[in-house]
């Protein structure tokens, strides 16, 4: 199975290809889709969407697992961010690529058996059960790998099917 994880962002939009078969995981592909600060909204937005079918175009995910938003202070970052993440949805929807999303508590728990666990520990089992040969840059490119890596765990079960109708 090919998935495609993605870590939301409307300045980085981390992406991560990793192949799942028999319990083993392969890295396909990983990076950042960018925008630059001083560009409009929309102009954004449209490269963010032009980014996602790019990359599944090049890959055939036969899968995405999204990351779920969360935030608890900037109100302004949480709207642009929730519109890049609907243009996200948006994308694989109309490439009828299966949608999950996670909150960052189970990706943490799926990747590290902990969902407290920090951002370091994360990019380094992620480097390991990849077999990386260095952790991935920008840390928005390491999540989105861990949110791959989550839905292998977690979204290859009937149960997962069950709850993320």
């Amino acid at each position: 199975m090919i998935i495609l994880g993605i870590d939301p962002g409307y300045a980085i939009v981390g992406w991560g290809v990793i192949e799942y078969s028999g319990s083993k995981f392969r890295a396909l592909g990983y990076g950042s889709i960018t925008t630059p600060a001083g560009m409009p909204t929309v102009d954004r937005l449209e490269r963010i969407y032009k980014g996602m079918l790019e990359l599944i175009e090049k890959y055939h995910p036969d899968e995405m697992a999204v990351e779920e938003l969360f935030f608890n202070t900037n109100g302004k970052t949480a709207i642009v961010v929730a519109e890049a993440r609907g243009i996200i949805l948006l994308a694989a929807r109309l490439a009828r690529v299966k949608i999950a999303e996670y909150t960052p508590l189970q990706v943490k728990q799926a990747v590290v058996g902990y969902g407290r666990a920090e951002k370091k520990q994360v990019i380094a089992m992620v480097t390991s059960m990849l077999k990386l040969p260095a952790p991935p840059k920008p840390d928005d490119t390491a999540d989105a790998l861990a949110i791959a890596v989550c839905h292998a765990h977690s979204g290859c079960s009937r149960l997962a099917d069950y709850y993320n109708k």
